[in-house]
């Protein structure tokens, strides 16, 4: 399976050295994310951008974090050998992204250990 590249303007070869662009599916949208996922199943990388423009109304379109909020709320997913990387120029937003995911990773792996 390929690594997802969310971001609504940037094209791989802006994040990336230009040898990895066949290594990624690009989604523009947070509703393009959830399709992707919900068909294709978690993909072992995922890079995220954070603000994803406006959507077809012209509002704020919900954003990389809403992404990574979905994943870890609603999703299902078993996200503990997720890896990802948070490519926004948003610093805020980047370090909420990363946060949440670092943190719900952890916890899970936490409790897996538990477990056994």
């Amino acid at each position: 399976m390929k690594n997802l590249f969310l971001d609504d303007i940037r094209s791989i070869d802006m994040i990336y050295d230009k040898s990895m662009e066949n290594e990624f599916d690009i989604v523009r949208t947070y509703d393009e994310f959830v399709k992707y996922i919900k068909e294709k199943g978690l993909p072992a990388f995922i890079s995220f951008d954070n603000d994803l423009g406006l959507d077809k109304d012209g509002n704020v379109a919900p954003d990389g974090y809403a992404a990574a909020k979905w994943l870890v709320y609603e999703s299902g997913l078993d996200l503990r050998f997720l890896k990802f990387k948070v490519h926004s120029a948003n610093p805020v937003a980047a370090e909420q992204i990363k946060g949440l995911l670092d943190n719900y990773i952890k916890h899970i792996n936490k409790e897996s250990t538990k477990a056994n």
